[in-house]
């Protein structure tokens, strides 16, 4: 059996968020490490949809559940950004 197919359908809305709200936070949008652990955190705070194709996904959700999906997303990555960006501050104020 062939799972490569299978993704989690908030993977690319979160990598795009993140990248859309980056130049906010230069001390953040300046490291690759850094943007990537805000889209961990992001991601984490957020249900997992598996999918195989991002139509099946879409087609079952109604205008709400869209709206929702998006917002929760972007709230899910301003904290990110915010939980990275203090972790990152109190790492520099310990050395």
């Amino acid at each position: 059996m062939d799972f490569t197919s299978l993704y989690n359908h908030h993977e690319r809305e979160v990598f795009a968020a993140v990248m859309e709200s980056a130049p906010q936070y230069p001390e953040i949008h300046r490291e690759a490490e850094l943007l990537a652990d805000v889209a961990c955190v992001a991601l984490n705070r957020l249900p997992p949809r598996y999918i195989r194709h991002a139509v099946d996904y879409s087609f079952y959700l109604t205008e709400q559940e869209r709206h929702d999906v998006d917002a929760a997303i972007k709230e899910a990555v301003a904290h990110a950004f915010e939980f990275v960006q203090s972790r990152s501050a109190l790492r520099a104020r310990q050395r």
